[in-house]
C-alpha cells in the first residue's frame, strides 16, 4: 500500500515539474524538451537539480530595485540627446537590436585604444588611478590578490587616501580570493567603498528566493567620467595563479574616452546603486567631452533581471548582416540555437567565417560540449581554429572589417541568461581593423581544425562530445 502511495505521490509531483516547464514563458523549446527529458530519466535528481537550476530565479524586490535604478539612469541619460550619432546604413540593425537588448543608443565622438596583450596593461590601469582627481568606480569578476591584482589594489589604497572617493565591485565568488585577502583590507581602511556582487550568506535560505549561480562577469574601470576601460580582461596576471597550467591567460583590454565613458559609469552606477542601496545618479548628467572625428560606439549591458533579449540577439544580428567576412573568438562555444544556426548560416552563403578557440580548455565539461559543436560547423564551412599558445579568453566578433562587438560575454549560455556582462560595439573600419590584426595573431599561434580530422575522432570521444552537445540548453 505504501509502495503504491509513494509511486503515486511521486507521478505526481513528477507530472506537477513537466507541467511547470510547459507553461513557463519565454523558454527556447530545445530547453524544455531536455528539462523535461532530464526529470524523467533521473528520478528525483531530476526534480533536484530543476529546483536548484531549471529558473533563473531573483528576488521579486531586488528585480523591482534594479528596475526603479535602471529608470532612473535612463531618464538621466536621455537628457542630452545631442550625443546621439547616426550609424552607417549597414550598421543600423544591429545598433537597433543593441539599443532593444541593452537599452542605451550609439554615441559618436568617442576615442578607443587597444592595449597590449601583456601584464603592462594593467600599469595603463593603474596610472589613469594614479591621476583620479575625483573618483575611481571599479567592477571586476575576477580580482586575484596577485603581482597585477596588488598593483591595482595598491593604487585605490593610495586614491583613496588622497581623498578621491574610491568604490569598488567584485563577485563574491570570483574575487572569493581578493575578499579574504590584505589588500582587500588596506583598501577597505584607505577609504575605499568595497562591495561583493552575489554574497554567499546562507545559501539555504538564498536558494528559495534566487538562483545561487548567478554571477556579476563585468569588467569595468571608471576614473573621474573621463576615462574608462573594459574588455574580457580580470584583474589578474596573465600567470592567473588560480588555474596556472592553462596559463598565459590571453584578453583583450579596451580604453575609451569620450561620451561613452558615461554609458560605462551608468553600468556601473546601476550595479553600485542596486547592491548598497545608495543614490549616485546625480554622477551622471556630467558628459565627457567629444572629440572631432570620433569613432561611434555603444554600450550593450545585459543581466537576467532584464528580459528584453541577451547578447545572443545583438550577435545574430551582426551575423545576418555580414556580407564578406566574419572573426570570432571565444573561449567557450554552448550557444543557443539562434546564434549557432545564424553563424552556420553566414558560412554557407558564402561568407567567410573564422572562428578561434582555445586547444586546451580551462572546463572539461564545456570544452567538451564545444567539440560537440564542430562537426555542423565545420560542415557549414566554417573555418576552426584551435589556439595552441595558452588559454585563449578573449570575446570578440568583427563582421566585413567594419563593426565589431568586444567585451565580457562568451558564446554560451551562462552569458546570455545568468550572468551580468558589459560589451561594447563598434563601428569604425580603423578600430575594427586593428582587432583584426589581434585577431590574425590569434591565428598565427592556432591551427586550423578540420572535417576529416572530426570525423577520425574516437568512438567515445564522439559520443562524449555529442551527448554534452544534446545536454548544452541546460549548461
Amino acid at each position: 500500500m505504501w509502495a503504491s502511495f509513494l509511486l503515486v505521490l511521486y507521478a505526481t509531483i513528477t507530472l506537477a515539474f513537466i507541467g511547470r516547464v510547459l507553461i513557463r514563458p519565454r523558454l527556447d523549446p530545445s530547453v524544455r524538451l531536455a528539462w523535461i527529458m532530464v526529470i524523467e530519466a533521473v528520478p528525483l535528481v531530476g526534480i533536484a537539480a530543476y529546483l536548484l537550476f531549471g529558473e533563473v530565479r531573483m528576488n521579486h524586490a531586488e528585480v523591482q530595485r534594479m528596475a526603479d535604478v535602471r529608470d532612473r539612469l535612463t531618464g538621466l541619460r536621455s537628457q542630452t540627446p545631442s550625443l546621439l550619432a547616426e550609424p552607417p546604413n549597414f550598421a543600423r540593425p544591429v545598433a537597433a537590436a543593441n539599443e532593444a537588448v541593452g537599452g542605451m543608443p550609439v554615441l559618436g565622438g568617442n576615442r578607443v585604444a587597444l592595449l597590449e596583450e601583456s601584464d603592462d596593461a594593467i600599469d595603463v590601469l593603474v596610472s589613469a588611478i594614479d591621476r583620479a582627481q575625483d573618483h575611481v568606480h571599479i567592477l571586476f569578476y575576477i580580482w586575484l590578490p596577485d603581482l597585477s591584482g596588488r598593483k591595482v589594489a595598491d593604487a585605490v589604497a593610495r586614491a583613496a587616501r588622497r581623498g578621491v572617493a574610491c568604490r569598488v565591485i567584485v563577485d563574491a565568488l570570483g574575487s572569493r580570493g581578493l575578499v579574504r585577502s590584505e589588500a582587500w583590507r588596506e583598501m577597505s581602511e584607505a577609504g575605499a567603498e568595497c562591495v561583493t556582487a552575489f554574497p554567499w550568506g546562507l545559501p539555504f535560505v538564498s536558494i528559495l528566493f534566487r538562483r545561487l549561480d548567478l554571477r556579476n562577469h563585468r569588467k569595468i574601470l571608471v576614473v573621474d567620467n573621463k576615462i574608462a576601460f573594459t574588455g574580457s580582461r580580470n584583474c589578474a596576471d596573465m600567470a592567473f595563479a588560480i588555474k596556472p597550467r592553462f596559463a598565459p591567460w590571453i584578453d583583450v583590454l579596451m580604453q575609451v574616452e569620450g561620451p561613452i565613458v558615461r554609458q560605462l559609469q551608468s553600468v556601473f552606477l546601476g550595479d553600485w546603486m542596486s547592491y548598497t542601496g545608495r543614490d549616485l545618479g546625480d554622477m551622471l548628467p556630467v558628459v565627457p567631452a567629444a572629440g572631432d572625428p570620433g569613432i561611434d560606439l555603444q554600450i550593450v549591458a545585459t543581466g537576467p533581471d532584464r528580459r528584453a533579449g541577451s547578447i545572443s540577439d545583438c550577435l545574430s544580428a551582426m551575423l545576418h548582416a555580414a556580407r564578406d567576412r566574419v572573426v570570432i573568438t571565444t573561449p567557450y562555444y554552448v550557444p543557443d540555437a539562434a546564434l549557432d544556426a545564424a553563424i552556420r548560416a553566414a558560412a554557407r552563403r558564402g561568407v567567410e567565417v573564422v572562428m578561434m578557440l582555445p586547444a586546451r580548455n580551462d572546463s572539461l565539461i564545456v570544452g567538451a560540449t564545444s567539440e560537440g559543436f564542430y562537426y555542423g560547423l565545420l560542415a557549414a564551412g566554417v573555418k576552426l581554429h584551435l589556439f595552441q599558445g595558452g588559454l585563449l579568453h578573449s570575446k570578440i566578433m568583427t563582421i566585413d572589417g567594419r563593426m565589431a562587438m568586444v567585451g565580457s560575454a562568451n558564446l554560451d549560455r551562462r552569458s546570455f541568461e545568468l550572468n551580468y556582462e558589459v560589451n561594447m560595439a563598434i563601428f569604425d573600419r580603423g578600430f575594427v581593423g586593428r582587432i583584426d590584426e589581434r585577431q590574425r595573431s590569434y591565428a598565427e599561434r592556432s591551427r586550423e581544425i578540420t572535417l576529416d580530422e572530426v570525423r577520425g575522432w574516437g568512438l567515445l570521444r564522439r559520443l562524449r562530445n555529442n551527448l554534452l552537445a544534446l545536454a548544452s540548453p541546460l549548461l
